[in-house]
């Protein structure tokens, strides 16, 4: 008895030692905003180790970072926009969309005291949104400026970071925002300030989608589909149970315990963020309506003159979309 006691102790250690050295190492990119949480809750949460992988998660500041360093084998897959994928695959590069993320739900938030209440009103105004090229920016200018009346050079945008956005939207340097979350309800509650469009009501469309290299998928199927795999469960909690997602994922968007409000004071943070996935809509598959708006995107895209083909003819979203995994596991 006394043996049994020292030796299962022992073997369970190994065991654990065993299944840690089993696992897969791979390497997934992200963003910091609400977009990329399912990459961000799959860690935090333990589902990559669940489904065999070693994942190290690293951040990037752009999609245009990101994606050079998936063309570049830096990293192995990443979450990011969607525009990004389609415009380096139009110039060659090897990459593919294997999975969903989630809806693109930006948000126009702007100053109370300047008398912005619709988005026709942004003209002759300063708005901090993306940089130039990025999903944010393609559908700021090709979608919301020009339903409702205006074209780009109606408006001073400033390209920026979604947390320079905020700050600068707080310091009255710019009177409008267009805003990822959780940086829209952060803007909300920390200034005098207002949301008065969110495209995601209008004209929803897939924002970020999880993209890998050609070559990694050929190569790494079967860790691809893992990462995938996990996210789809991070996925389900944050749908699901939004308040214990938020307990993963909090301290990635604000660095203190409680956030100082104007009008209710300390937030523990982890309210604050689950308020702002409630907003959102995650999803791991990618449906035939979304598929569609993707290439309404692309055409968008090449209007603006962001992606050309050689022929000139329309650019085919497909060339770039691999839903294998998800027809496999009957999404």
């Amino acid at each position: 008895m006394k043996l049994a006691k020292i030796l299962l102790p022992a073997l369970a250690a190994l065991a654990m030692a065993g299944s840690a050295m089993a696992a897969e190492k791979f390497k997934v990119g992200y963003l910091r905003v609400m977009d990329d949480a399912q990459a961000i809750a799959a860690y935090e949460g333990g589902f990559y180790k669940k489904h065999g992988l070693d994942v190290e998660l690293m951040e990037f500041k752009s999609g245009t970072d990101l994606i050079k360093a998936l063309v570049s084998g830096q990293v192995d897959s990443g979450v990011l926009g969607f525009t990004n994928a389609v415009a380096w695959a139009s110039k060659g590069a090897d990459l593919k969309v294997v999975g969903g993320a989630q809806l693109g739900y930006h948000a126009l938030v702007v100053r109370e005291d300047v008398g912005i209440s619709k988005v026709a009103d942004l003209k002759g105004k300063i708005l901090a949104s993306q940089a130039e090229g990025s999903t944010a920016d393609t559908v700021l200018k090709g979608v919301v400026l020009k339903q409702a009346g205006l074209k780009p050079d109606d408006v001073q945008v400033m390209g920026v970071s979604p947390q320079v956005a905020v700050q600068s939207l707080a310091a009255k340097r710019v009177d409008a925002a267009f805003l990822f979350e959780p940086q829209a309800t952060i803007a909300q509650l920390i200034a005098p300030t207002k949301q008065v469009y969110e495209i995601g009501e209008v004209w929803p469309f897939p924002c970020m989608v999880v993209i890998t290299s050609g070559e990694t998928l050929k190569k790494r199927k079967d860790a691809v589909w893992k990462s995938l795999d996990a996210q789809r469960e991070a996925i389900d909690l944050l749908q699901k149970k939004p308040a214990e997602a938020s307990k993963l994922i909090a301290s990635y968007f604000i660095a203190e315990p409680t956030l100082k409000t104007l009008k209710k004071g300390e937030l523990p943070r982890e309210a604050v963020i689950a308020d702002a996935i409630k907003s959102q809509t995650f999803n791991a598959a990618l449906t035939q309506k979304e598929l569609s708006r993707m290439q309404e995107i692309a055409g968008i895209m090449q209007e603006q003159g962001a992606l050309k083909t050689l022929d000139g003819k329309p650019y085919d979203v497909n060339k770039v979309i691999d839903l294998s995994w998800q027809k496999e596991r009957k999404l």
